[in-house]
């Protein structure tokens, strides 16, 4: 018998029946935070090969489903929707990323399983929203990045579309859809009903364009690509040295002058051209050159030990392993070891908040596929023979 979660949020049931990587992300905030997670999967023989997330074995799939119980279930099949619908009856929160037409005709949408349980928070992520001219279209994380705008921010000037390097739609709406959750759960301690949570990847993509997306709405300039070059704050991007590049951020009067003042480069101070921030940002160009030629007189660590001594913001451009060698990424313990049993000991993310009396709970890896199906199926109420039907029947 798995041992109870620990954490802040033990005391919720919730039941994960999505693929890919938004609906997983939704589900992994609950269970990092100690909640019991029960990851519904398809029936297989042998390892699955999972469309997102790689090998069961393998560092994506490891990250993203740690904390989870696992159990394999038929949805297809009549008696796998009963068993959904008998896990629904005592759950606290359900996520799902199935297509609206989908969950209605196999009986387990949210209309459904209100019925069943009038409390049950039932959050559904999908590509585009749940009705809508593109409600039925397949959703990836890519296809929301161009629709949502991104895409044609990202990248240098001229340069046409680019992807940011991390699915962003994904992450922001399962972040998105957790935070829903959450604030459905504390409202049902006044209400004492669930509710229906619905977010998109195109949602949640022009969302996270933020300020971008207000100087369309309020002010009907249309942003374009900046490159590495902060689109409003100037001068803030990447500046050369002599072994490489780091970042500058030195916007703001009192931190330009500051900036320059570090530098040896006073004459920028005094230059008509970069007098105030307007006449910096019509003269990006020739003060981001200018402002080079200084930098690269200095290496990388210690023109950041330098301009940081100046309180002018600056940092490191670093490779993944060398921003997990980091001191302060070490020091904030970003990476959490954990122990698989076959893998030994390996490390995952850990959580980007930390709480001062409840802190998040990473003690669960990966689950086996169905590791926990018998586990979970008796905890709801089915007997061993019951359980060996299902099996032979192929419900789980």
């Amino acid at each position: 018998m798995t041992a109870k979660r620990q954490g802040p949020l033990s005391r919720f049931k919730v039941i994960d029946l999505t693929r890919a990587r938004a609906g997983p992300t939704a589900a992994r905030q609950f269970a990092d935070w100690g909640a019991d997670v029960v990851k519904v999967e398809v029936p297989q023989d042998g390892d699955e090969d999972p469309m997102m997330g790689g090998s069961r074995l393998g560092p994506d799939f490891f990250n993203l489903h740690r904390n989870k119980r696992s159990i394999t279930l038929n949805l297809k099949s009549p008696d796998g929707v009963a068993i959904l619908k008998k896990m629904a009856a005592g759950a606290d929160v359900l996520i799902e990323n199935y297509r609206p037409d989908v969950k209605q005709r196999l009986g387990f949408d949210y209309e459904t399983l209100r019925k069943i349980n009038p409390r049950l928070v039932y959050v559904s992520l999908s590509g585009f929203g749940q009705d809508g001219p593109y409600g039925n279209r397949p959703g990836f994380d890519q296809i929301a990045q161009g629709m949502g705008g991104l895409m044609s921010i990202t990248g240098l000037p001229g340069q046409g579309p680019v992807r940011v390097g991390v699915p962003i739609a994904d992450l922001s709406a399962g972040m998105y859809a957790a935070l829903g959750a959450f604030v459905a759960l504390l409202e049902r301690e006044v209400s004492g009903e669930g509710q229906w949570v619905q977010t998109s990847l195109l949602q949640a993509q022009v969302s996270m364009l933020d300020f971008q997306a207000a100087r369309w709405l309020v002010a009907r300039d249309v942003p374009g690509q900046a490159g590495n070059d902060h689109p409003t704050g100037i001068p803030t991007g990447v500046f050369p040295t002599s072994d490489g590049h780091i970042n500058i951020a030195a916007s703001g009067q009192h931190i330009y002058e500051r900036c320059c003042k570090a530098l040896g480069a006073e004459s920028l101070i005094k230059d008509p051209d970069f007098a105030n921030g307007e006449k910096r940002s019509k003269n990006r160009k020739r003060l981001n050159a200018e402002l080079g030629e200084f930098t690269k007189r200095y290496k990388s660590a210690e023109l950041v030990e330098k301009l940081n001594a100046a309180s002018v913001p600056s940092g490191p451009i670093y490779s993944v392993d060398q921003m997990f060698a980091d001191p302060q990424v070490q020091h904030l313990g970003i990476a959490v070891p954990m122990q698989h049993p076959t893998r030994g000991e390996v490390a995952i993310v850990n959580q980007a908040v930390a709480l001062s009396r409840t802190p998040c709970v990473l003690d669960r890896p990966t689950p086996g596929l169905g590791e926990h199906t018998e586990e979970v199926l008796a905890e709801v109420g089915y007997s061993k023979e019951d359980i060996a039907g299902f099996r032979r029947g192929k419900v789980v």
